[in-house]
């Protein structure tokens, strides 16, 4: 017999009564109060499904057709990277990190002050994120303000798959900013049957709370569930604004909308890839800003994550992230928190490394930081081993023998399989530090991000895929006044 494994650490906010009474009353929500659907060809399909016309042109989702739906969802959704060769399980207890989505504005570190993203940061962005191992997906984490806005959706995707290979967790603007993205996945992948089989991007669809989805939000719904890609449904009620100000009146809309969400995906297409997710908020009403490093906040996060644990559904939150507006303590605090309390609670997919300012600024010092963060809350998952049968005895033995820890075979032995060791946190001396020039943590995590750009290992795809990829964007982007070089 081998040694036991270890203990996986985690946290559970809920007793089973409140999941189960949380769910009743979302369930009951739907049936009584219904969503307002604004796309007329979903409505239609729910209406077909078994939902009824409610009042105010809402529909009304009676308990058996979200059961069913909720009965289709898959359990388990595998995303492949781009050469196929790696896979990652979203589901069960897997955890997978992921920078945040759609920041119109960067961090600028050289003038500690933010600006509009533009294509170089973009290329600096996924190529940054190629060599963060641990962030295991990218994300459209940067919208690019020097194309039009009619194309920025799938400029982002465009300029991603050509400096980071990994799955990649994206959204439209526009309608019709699926059919280019699409096109670009499908040759990525080879074929629309290898693509659902074998996909590689995630697509949020984020709800107007309170219970409303609108025709874009429902359109990439609609378009997922027909492609075989997932739909992560980015719930988004504010405590107090735009949900009931009680963390479990707020848990109660949030399950509402993102049952909801799936009932439209498995109307349309049983079976669809669905992940349950969210971006809440306990909403500051001194200041008019939904904290994303609150402490609420993330409770709300855990909470819903365990309610669709408890159904087998996988589950997505945002954070990890910080409303921080520069690269400070706060920074590190509330993205730190946030990393290790989702570790712990077994959230399938972590959005937010790198973002700041209420998810509208990355910083890429920030991401090299968060990275460290991940590793870190990792480790936590991995638990404590027990290495070896007797695990300390014969150590004191050979101490009376004169034998010393630091130079011991089993310190060698076990020295970096125990622990880890980061490259941007200091753990040095006082005066090695000064005698560096007293650099702050984030300019550590500059100069690291300085050595991975010039290590070499980047990522690029091969000519052949890099023309017709080119040739979607231009079909698309030139009407609206795009240009590219050729």
């Amino acid at each position: 017999m081998g040694l036991p494994p270890p203990l996986r650490p985690q946290i559970q906010l809920l007793s089973p009564s409140l999941v189960g009474s949380i769910i009743d009353e979302a369930l009951e929500v739907l049936a009584t109060i219904g969503v307002l659907v604004e796309h007329p060809e979903a409505k239609g399909i729910l209406l077909g499904g078994g939902a009824t016309e409610g009042p105010g042109d809402r529909v009304l989702l009676p308990r058996a057709l979200v059961e069913r739906s909720l009965a289709t969802a898959p359990r388990l959704i595998v995303l492949w990277d781009v050469s196929g060769g790696q896979s990652y399980h979203v589901g069960g207890n897997d955890v997978h990190f992921d920078p945040g989505s759609a920041a119109l504005h960067i961090f600028d570190h050289d003038t500690q002050s933010q600006r509009e993203a533009v294509t170089s940061d973009l290329a600096d962005f996924h190529s940054l994120i190629q060599r963060l191992e641990h962030f295991h997906f990218q994300s459209s984490g940067l919208v690019s303000s020097d194309v039009p806005r009619e194309v920025a959706d799938c400029y982002r995707m465009f300029i991603a798959f050509q400096h980071c290979g990994k799955p990649i967790v994206t959204g439209t603007f526009v309608q019709a900013g699926f059919r280019p993205m699409l096109e670009m996945l499908t040759l990525l992948r080879g074929s629309s049957d290898d693509l659902r089989a074998r996909p590689l991007a995630i697509f949020d669809a984020c709800p107007s709370p309170p219970l409303k989805w609108s025709p874009l939000t429902t359109q990439s719904v609609l378009d997922c569930a027909r492609a075989g890609i997932p739909s992560e449904f980015v719930a988004m009620p504010l405590t107090g604004a735009t949900s009931p100000v009680t963390i479990t009146g707020a848990l109660v809309q949030h399950v509402a909308e993102n049952f909801s969400g799936i009932a439209i995906a498995q109307c349309c297409s049983a079976g669809s890839p669905v992940i349950f997710g969210g971006s809440p908020a306990s909403f500051d009403h001194r200041k008019g800003t939904p904290p994303m490093g609150a402490m609420e906040t993330m409770m709300i996060d855990m909470a819903y994550a365990q309610i669709a644990q408890s159904i087998g559904l996988a589950t997505h939150a945002y954070m990890g992230l910080s409303d921080a507006k520069c690269v400070d303590a706060q920074a590190g605090l509330e993205t730190g928190m946030g990393a290790v309390l989702a570790a712990l609670a077994g959230i399938n997919v972590v959005s937010g490394g790198g973002m700041m300012a209420y998810e509208n600024c990355i910083s890429l010092e920030k991401l090299v930081i968060d990275h460290e963060i991940v590793r870190m809350a990792y480790r936590l998952l991995e638990g404590i081993s027990r290495r070896e049968e007797v695990m300390a005895l014969d150590l004191f033995r050979d101490m009376l023998r004169g034998e010393d820890f630091m130079g011991h075979p089993h310190t060698v032995k076990w020295l970096r399989r125990d622990h880890w060791y980061p490259r941007v946190i200091d753990r040095g001396r006082p005066e090695e530090w000064a005698s560096e020039g007293k650099p702050t943590l984030a300019d550590r995590a500059a100069a690291e991000r300085a050595r991975l750009s010039a290590s070499g290992k980047g990522y690029g795809l091969e000519a052949a895929v890099l023309d017709e990829l080119l040739k979607i964007m231009l079909t698309h982007g030139r009407p609206y006044g795009l240009h590219l070089p050729s």
